[in-house]
């Protein structure tokens, strides 16, 4: 009678409408530096194109990041780009982006190589029809073949935060003007996201602001990637073991103050080369973190 239950129990979780599957999705743990998400990340407004003078920072006319030369759009009138798309988050919450702002990963942003900083652009998950509005703040992702990379919300508005990546289609809108429909795919999308945990660096992480929001030419510290900044050395020393004992040995722990404060930064490199630093991502999303990104400082 025992085991008759328990493969009822079994049955009944795995039909796809259950609801006792049906939860809210699970954000970062809160702490000092990752806030608690809001209750509904649905409810968070998509970002509203208007029109805003470039930002002071951000957008050189060309900039270097693992050896490659990169070159700002003067206009991004019209720019339509087909790519993938990844994300960033815990790691990096608080931290300045490349236009000066903290970044938030709850707030509708995205970071691109080469759009006029600030823009906004609409992005659709060309593999299940889902489209969000963003307003890039930010530079990268300089890894692997990725054309944007989104918040945390963004992302799992798109329905992406398992996979880590998804084909998009990204598209600049003009504020004031009625934007293109979105594209149409040949099945129509779910209704909502899929919940699904965050991967995040653990322990907790805590703001850590970027020295310089765009370089020029990319110093010694463009070579290393960040995974994560904490509060506590012997959290950051246990995100260290933690790489470590997955067979990246050259995970390091520095020490930096940042407004007024001590953070341990988490860092794996040098690499070489953007090829190099592509695997390294890889083989750090593989083993739970997927949002590893340069350190520009």
């Amino acid at each position: 009678m025992a085991r008759a239950r328990l493969l009822a129990t079994v049955a009944l979780l795995a039909l796809p409408g259950c609801s006792l599957l049906q939860r809210a999705p699970e954000a970062p743990s809160p702490g000092a530096g990752t806030p608690a998400p809001p209750r509904d990340l649905a409810s968070i407004p998509d970002a509203v194109p208007r029109d805003e003078p470039r930002s002071r920072y951000g957008n050189p006319e060309t900039y270097e990041v693992f050896g490659r030369r990169y070159r700002v759009m003067k206009s991004a009138k019209g720019h339509v780009e087909r790519g993938l798309a990844s994300w960033y988050g815990p790691g990096f919450h608080a931290e300045r982006t490349s236009s000066g702002e903290p970044y938030d990963m709850y707030a509708m942003t995205a970071a691109h190589k080469t759009l006029p900083i600030p823009a906004f652009v609409r992005v659709t998950n060309l593999e299940n029809g889902r489209s969000v509005v963003v307003r890039v703040n930010d530079r990268g992702p300089f890894v692997g073949d990725r054309i944007i990379d989104l918040s945390y919300t963004a992302a799992w508005k798109l329905d992406m935060l398992r996979a880590g990546t998804a084909k998009v289609e990204i598209r600049v809108l003009e504020p004031g003007r009625t934007p293109p429909p979105p594209p149409v795919l040949a099945q129509a999308a779910v209704p909502t996201p899929t919940p699904v945990p965050t991967p995040a660096p653990v322990p907790v992480a805590t703001p850590a602001a970027l020295a310089s929001p765009v370089i020029a030419a990319a110093p010694a510290a463009s070579r290393m990637l960040q995974v994560g900044a904490f509060g506590l050395r012997s959290n950051a020393e246990a995100m260290a073991s933690r790489l470590q004992s997955a067979g990246i040995a050259d995970a390091v722990v520095s020490e930096a103050a940042v407004a007024g404060r001590t953070v341990y930064r988490v860092r794996v490199g040098p690499v070489a080369d953007a090829a190099q630093a592509a695997d390294l991502a890889e083989r750090l999303r593989a083993i739970g973190i997927p949002d590893a990104r340069p350190a520009l400082d």
